[in-house]
């Protein structure tokens, strides 16, 4: 299957849902209020929420206005350029080699099956990965991650169940840096995003990596359930105030038929989304690309 059917495969739900609801919207004829305010019910209904939503209205407005546009089938094009360009508004920064990928999020959003995909993600590539068993506490999280780790033909760095996160971070380290590894990539632990120990402990993993491996390139990712909506943005703010957050990747889109809380992500919060989960195999994590992606949905 080519890049772009498995983008609007995995995107299905979200596209037959807003495509229905567009269609409502864009059912011909002049531009007027109720075209405005059923616009920003199907917006608003996809899981883009309020506040983005009324801003792309504004946008659609102004833009319609400045090129004389009255009719509806021609606004439809010019709300795909405006998504297009909401999806665009954070920069994403590159990649550069070698690199260490620290993973955190809440416990059920599929961290330890993204790691796998990103290994296999960064395999085909050409690049040398490595993993590391940073989540020490939940029982048989080291297990799950040595399955994805066979998988994905990559080494993994792991320690005993309830072993020092810190201290297989540094083991990893040293290791990735004796064989010249090109990515590093950190597993941690999920415990709820509330819990003040958690994030301490993270904090301490990021002085380890900055400390033992000043010269590799670093990112924290955070890994997002797209199926849990607005609760979303509750989740990447607790870990960004605590650690930062260089990026996202949103899992199990092809799940929802609300896959619009990219929108706010990116727009709200100012972060970049760099990969999409879009299916269960091993190849359905994809860079995010916000053309693409608007046209799966669209």
């Amino acid at each position: 299957m080519g890049f772009f059917s498995k983008i609007k495969n995995g995107l299905k739900k979200t596209k037959d849902a807003l495509i229905t609801k567009l269609n409502a919207v864009f059912r011909g004829g002049d531009i007027d209020a109720e075209f405005y305010e059923d616009l920003e019910f199907a917006l608003v209904s996809s899981d883009m929420g309020v506040e983005t939503s009324e801003d792309i209205i504004a946008k659609l407005r102004d833009r319609l206005r400045e090129k004389h546009i009255v009719k509806q089938e021609r606004a439809r094009e010019e709300l795909k350029d405006i998504l297009v360009e909401e999806l665009e508004s954070s920069n994403k920064e590159e990649f550069e080699y070698p690199m260490i990928i620290t993973i955190v999020g809440v416990n059920g959003v599929g961290k330890t099956t993204t790691i796998g995909k990103l290994a296999h993600f960064f395999k085909t590539k050409k690049k040398s990965v490595s993993l590391v068993a940073g989540d020490t506490f939940r029982a048989a999280a080291t297990e799950q991650l040595s399955e994805w780790g066979k998988r994905a033909d990559v080494k993994i760095i792991k320690h005993a169940e309830g072993a020092d996160p810190g201290a297989v971070v540094y083991d990893g380290i040293q290791s990735a840096k004796a064989k010249k590894t090109d990515v590093l990539i950190v597993d941690t632990a999920g415990r709820l995003h509330t819990k003040v120990n958690l994030m301490e402990e993270l904090r301490k993993i990021n002085r380890i990596e900055d400390r033992e491996w000043a010269d590799a390139k670093k990112f924290n990712f955070i890994v997002l359930d797209a199926t849990i909506g607005q609760n979303s943005l509750v989740q990447i703010n607790a870990f960004k105030d605590a650690i930062g957050i260089d990026g996202i990747i949103l899992t199990k889109l092809d799940g929802t038929s609300k896959g619009g809380i990219v929108f706010p992500i990116i727009k709200e919060l100012n972060t970049p989304v760099y990969f999409i989960g879009v299916g269960e195999q091993m190849d359905d994590l994809e860079e995010f690309d916000a053309k693409k992606f608007v046209d799966g949905i669209l």
